[in-house]
């Protein structure tokens, strides 16, 4: 959502460079001394070794700016600025104890330097040290009040943890001492956002906007406040432009996924989805659109694959498991399905319906019989006399399907009904009682709860039965 403070002191840090290091603006006269001739390069190439720094973090790729202050001259890579530069960028490139030794080194050097203290901060913050970089965060506001880097820290920090009115006051007093600063701008139109203030927060929005009408992080909040307030065409434009000014951005194409989704273009909302992950290949929300798109518009292996590498994403997301045990149910691959749901179920113990499934397909995988102790455990687990338990024991007595029919016939909440009954649909065809399996299969589809996931299960095997209602 916004840039982290140590981030920010790069870039801010390179046009400070930048703009201090000279350029001759005609070559030597007389280049003879190959020395001098060396000089002259190393003072052409600085400039533009930082400009193409600035694009490479700008882009995420930190290995590549690493690399580039090799090339710099070593009287300026020794300076106090480009040394901090070093240290901000290896925090960015997850080698946050390197920065540290490099951010000491200064710091024992210059104790009071504040922009050293400042990259400390950010490692602390990296480290999840947050009490830690708070406190040096605040001693950096103790000696200089209007250190803008420190107070936009604070803010974020704030912001983060729901401290809304901490957050604010944090980039309140940005603005104070820097009206026109983009970063408190949308920072302090966020926390509008998020106290339910949409008219402040589109004016801090529309003023950052048109101060900085090439920049693509206004237009990106603005861009979720109206898809929040329900504008969205103009969040989609403002998607759009902010598209193009950072187009590696995978956050950006999620939202805009989103608000095309919303306006009913799905084919379009898919391709953000697909661009998000190409950008950021473990964007988990990324995933979670992709795979339930493609679910929805039969792409059955795109989503099977989806939900394979969310569950690897995200162990504990047990909708993953759910998904994959569906699809692997949709293939007749039984030991797969059974493996999928026992660990959805792992993940989510009072969902008894995962411990059903997994039971299901632990029985086509193998022998009846096989999971019987799990399925003692799912009957202590289970809510006593629910639906669920009843079910439960059925599978795990292997009689009483009579009772059970009658009991689901007079259930009264009907997706619980078509939920059982097609549990019970299963338990007839795995004991090889086809009629029975195919008439409980038809009743499930006759009710029509497509809410519940055990429909679409209900779906594939009424298709691959060739079964019609009359």
């Amino acid at each position: 959502m916004y840039r982290p403070g140590h981030i920010f002191f790069l870039l801010t840090a390179l046009a400070a460079f930048s703009a201090c290091v000279s350029m001759p603006v005609t070559p030597p006269e007389k280049p003879e001394a190959a020395a001098a001739e060396k000089t002259a390069e190393k003072d052409e190439g600085t400039p533009l070794i930082l400009s193409r720094m600035s694009e490479f973090l700008s882009q995420g790729k930190f290995d590549e700016a690493l690399g580039l202050f090799d090339t710099i001259d070593p009287a300026e890579a020794n300076t106090t600025g480009i040394r901090l530069l070093k240290a901000s960028v290896l925090i960015s490139a997850g080698r946050p104890a390197e920065g540290r030794i490099v951010t000491q080194e200064v710091i024992s050097a210059e104790p009071g330097n504040l922009e050293a203290l400042f990259v400390l901060a950010a490692l602390e913050g990296a480290s999840g040290k947050e009490k830690e970089q708070r406190n040096i965060l605040e001693q950096i506001i103790k000696t200089d009040p209007v250190n803008t880097d420190a107070l936009l820290s604070l803010g974020n920090i704030a912001l983060r943890s729901g401290s809304y009115r901490d957050a604010g006051s944090w980039f309140d007093r940005v603005l104070a001492a820097a009206p026109e600063n983009m970063d408190a701008l949308t920072g302090r139109a966020l926390v509008y956002r998020y106290s339910h203030d949409p008219k402040k927060a589109e004016e801090l929005l529309n003023r950052a906007v048109t101060l900085y009408p090439a920049a693509a992080e206004p237009r990106h909040e603005r861009a979720r406040l109206y898809k929040d307030t329900g504008y969205k065409p103009q969040a989609l434009s403002d998607l759009d432009i902010a598209k193009k000014f950072d187009s590696g951005n995978s956050w950006i194409a999620v939202d805009r996924g989103n608000v095309l989704l919303d306006l009913g273009r799905k084919k379009e909302a898919l391709e953000e989805f697909e661009r998000a992950i190409e950008l950021e290949p473990d964007n988990f929300l990324a995933y979670v659109y992709s795979a339930g798109l493609k679910d929805e518009t039969g792409d059955y292996d795109g989503a099977e694959h989806d939900y394979e590498i969310l569950a690897k994403l995200k162990p504990d997301y047990y909708f993953a498991w759910e998904g994959v045990g569906m699809h692997k149910m949709r293939k007749g691959l039984w030991a797969e399905a059974r493996d999928a749901f026992l660990s959805a179920y792992q993940y989510a113990p009072n969902e008894s319906s995962y411990a059903l499934l997994a039971v299901m397909n632990w029985m086509r995988a193998g022998r009846i019989g096989d999971p019987r102790s799990f399925l003692e455990q799912a009957l202590r687990r289970a809510k006593r006399e629910s639906p669920e338990w009843y079910m439960l024991r059925l599978y795990h007595d292997l009689s009483g399907d009579n009772d059970l029919a009658i009991r689901i016939d007079r259930e009264k909440n009907a997706e619980n009904k078509a939920r059982m009954l097609y549990y019970l649909a299963n338990y007839y065809d795995i004991r090889g009682n086809k009629f029975l399996a195919d008439k409980y299969f038809l009743e499930v589809k006759s009710l029509g709860m497509k809410a519940v996931p055990e429909w679409r299960l209900n779906e594939w095997a009424v298709t691959e039965r060739l079964l019609a209602l009359n």
